[in-house]
């Protein structure tokens, strides 16, 4: 057994043990240590870096890795095997992804009044803001010699007569403190309840003088980020939020490379922990310590998620989600309780998943849907949901459509050799002056934070202002020279936004060919499965009135910029609305209001899924979009 020790820039360290020939991404990952793997450990992405220290290490050479890099002691964790003791330190670059995070800020007015809206919007539509949680104050006679009646036959009966219904649930989390309740609060207590036409279910009881808050918890999990809100159930009030990196990003940047993982010998439990005990659980916490407020409390929680994070956040196999015929295990579930995977907030609290409608398309798009309001409108809107995958819905209150496209990790940094995500040090938007191709860019973090990548919205604006300037070509190609364009030893062109000097990391921030390559091919993806979905109805780009953009994404993409590249349709700006986290704020209105969550059951039932890979023509749309703009110029007017 040979010695491992894992130091952080902060100087705290991991020590841990492995055997000769063991991969040192692996034994990272089973020592809880968080070191970014979008690949999952292929060697693929070059996002692994860490720094040998001290010991020895026997790594496979990759071209993420310079000779002079090398030398210096960098390697990829997941081309390195142990063979003695060893010290490695792991940037804070490769763990932000966990820790620093850049997500909508709830808390801001813009942010808060998405939510606003949503309520309004959904009140507007008819579907009333009510759910079947209450409090109610009940008053008994205390027992005495001739009245032996026991406490729970006692609160019963007294239930039946406030609410006439025949049947009451009173579990054994209720029954255990009801004797002490009853006593301290000389038989005048409240009761948190739901009840339903069939019976009554009693979540908990208190004396009749404390203050109570019926609490909710609001969840989307998305494959990169975990955002949530914790409100107050009566009045629909956001009492905390947080928001963290998704536990799981260390198994893949993708949900296919976190099914491999789960079909590994106690991979399913590994994802499961890493999205509830590393994630969720801390995000709880977090906001119950805020807002002063008991994770007891919490009597009911909503998820959205796509398809496969549903199954991983379940505990439930997800490995027929890759295989044709791409059968989930369900897309509706109303059987999951907080007791059942362990959130810690009342056991008997019942989860609410948004429905899935396809493989692919998740409970995400259903609660983002019902946010967007196209089901709504006699217009014909487009509802685009940009991350890892990207998710369409095309319709308007007559029918809908929907699908998914594999965008890749791009959107989110990967496959791009300085991408990163949205954390500190992030470039997420540039400008270059056309004549001299010089850049100014704008950097997530504090003032005064140098450059250290790029993340999507700056990778967006990089490519669309080097293809204005003329300094690429449509195939992505570099046509100009200048002190910021060279050339490899192959004849590779790349594009230095921020020399060594003026970044915050040990090497230039440069867009290379390959990585422009990449992106091209996630922009098509994106906009090839536009034109396929609209081509399926008789439909083109000119027919949408509006497009909804919803995603952390959305929030820093220049329209102009994904317009100019092709990756959007090419219609009015003024067509294009941000919308937020829509999945979340779905997410906060299935849980605030029960008619809202059974009309996005609804809206489910109605969409249509269309599979993508069984599309003759979505190969032909996409190899003709993996151009800047595209092969047919005439599909952008207004591209420059």
């Amino acid at each position: 057994m040979f010695k491992v020790t894992f130091a952080f820039e902060d100087g705290s360290v991991v020590e841990t043990y492995a055997n000769e020939g063991d991969n040192l991404l692996e034994i990272a990952r089973e020592a809880n240590v968080a070191i970014d793997a979008p690949c999952s450990g292929n060697g693929a992405c070059g996002k692994c870096r860490v720094q040998l220290k001290c010991g020895e290490l026997n790594t496979k050479k990759t071209l993420h890795i310079s000779d002079e890099e090398f030398q210096n002691g960098w390697r990829l964790a997941c081309m390195s095997k142990i063979t003695a003791d060893v010290e490695v330190l792991v940037p804070d670059i490769a763990s932000a992804y966990k820790s620093r995070m850049k997500v909508a800020d709830l808390s801001s007015k813009e942010e808060l009044a998405i939510f606003e809206n949503a309520k309004r919007e959904v009140e507007l539509a008819g579907i009333e803001l009510k759910n079947s949680l209450d409090i109610v104050e009940v008053k008994m006679e205390p027992p005495t010699l001739d009245d032996t009646m026991p406490d729970v036959e006692r609160l019963t009966r007294a239930l039946r007569k406030f609410m006439n219904l025949k049947r009451v649930r009173i579990p054994y989390a209720v029954l255990r403190k009801l004797p002490d309740v009853l006593r301290e609060s000389n038989f005048t207590v409240k009761c948190v309840l739901r009840t339903t036409p069939d019976d009554m279910f009693v979540y908990d009881v208190f004396d009749s003088r404390e203050e109570v808050v019926i609490g909710g918890l609001a969840v989307d999990i998305g494959t990169t980020t975990v955002s949530a809100v914790l409100i107050n159930m009566e009045t629909g009030e956001i009492l905390a939020k947080s928001s963290a990196g998704n536990g799981q990003i260390r198994f893949g940047a993708d949900v296919i490379n976190r099914i491999i993982e789960a079909e590994k010998p106690g991979g399913r439990e590994r994802l499961q922990d890493a999205v509830i005990k590393e994630t969720i659980n801390p995000m709880i916490h977090e906001m119950c310590r805020s807002a002063h407020f008991p994770e007891k409390q919490i009597y009911r929680m909503c998820v959205a998620s796509n398809t496969t994070m549903n199954h991983l956040f379940a505990g439930i196999n997800a490995d027929p989600l890759r295989m044709e015929p791409y059968i989930p295990a369900f897309f509706k579930t109303n059987s999951l309780f907080a007791s059942d995977i362990g959130i810690d907030i009342n056991q008997d609290a019942h989860i609410i998943i948004a429905p899935n409608i396809g493989s692919y398309v998740g409970g995400d798009i259903t609660a983002g849907t019902l946010v967007s309001m196209i089901w709504n409108r006699p217009e014909f809107s487009l509802f685009i949901d940009l991350g890892t995958n990207g998710e369409l819905v095309f319709g308007n209150s007559d029918f809908m459509m929907s699908c998914a496209c594999s965008a890749g990790p791009a959107f989110e940094g990967g496959d791009i050799s300085c991408g990163m995500r949205a954390t500190d040090g992030a470039i997420e938007a540039c400008t270059i002056d056309k004549e001299t191709m010089e850049p100014s860019y704008k950097i997530v973090g504090e003032p005064g934070t140098k450059p250290v990548g790029l993340c999507g919205s700056g990778i967006i604006d990089v490519i669309s202002e080097l293809f204005s300037a003329g300094i690429i070509n449509p195939k992505g190609k570099f046509i100009r020279e200048g002190r910021r364009i060279r050339h490899d030893k192959y004849g590779m062109g790349s594009y230095v936004i921020a020399f060594e000097e003026e970044a915050g990391s040990s090497k230039d921030v440069e867009i290379t060919e390959v990585d422009i390559d990449n992106f091209i091919r996630a922009k098509g993806a994106i906009f090839s499965a536009i034109r396929t979905m609209l081509s399926s109805l008789d439909f083109d780009v000119s027919m949408i009135d509006d497009v909804y953009v919803a995603g952390g994404i959305g929030s820093g993409i220049n329209m102009r910029n994904a317009v100019r590249i092709g990756m959007l349709p090419d219609i009015p700006l003024k067509k294009f609305h941000y919308i937020g986290n829509s999945s979340l704020s779905g997410a906060y209105l299935m849980l605030l209001s029960t008619p809202a969550e059974k009309k996005t059951y609804e809206l489910a039932a109605n969409m249509t899924y269309m599979e993508l890979s069984t599309v003759p023509t979505y190969m032909d749309e996409f190899v003709g979009a993996c151009f800047i703009p595209h092969t047919d110029s005439s599909l952008f007017p207004s591209a420059e």
